[in-house]
């Protein structure tokens, strides 16, 4: 299993159209056959922040989500675009 956070700074005037190609991007993930969690969230409080928590069964599920066609459209040639600052932090499971 592989899981991690992803945190994403955006300018504020941005907040509308990321939260509408995260909803899409969102509901598409949760869609592929390795994807096990896909959650979206900005921090309470600010709302220029994005935390994306997930987690796919396994490496060859995480390679087919990161060159899927949504996540192409909304990701990397979408929200990413507008992104100020990443941060990536994998995580090791306890059960």
């Amino acid at each position: 299993m592989i899981s991690f956070t992803v945190r994403m700074k955006f300018a504020e005037a941005d907040h509308d159209a990321v939260a509408q190609m995260l909803r899409k991007l969102t509901l598409a993930s949760r869609q592929e056959a390795g994807c096990v969690t896909y959650v979206a969230h900005f921090l309470a409080g600010d709302s220029a922040t994005v935390l994306i928590y997930e987690q796919y069964v396994d490496e060859a599920a995480l390679d087919a989500h990161q060159k899927s066609a949504h996540f192409r459209e909304y990701g990397s040639e979408g929200f990413f675009r507008l992104m100020r600052a990443q941060q990536i932090k994998y995580l090791d499971a306890i059960a």
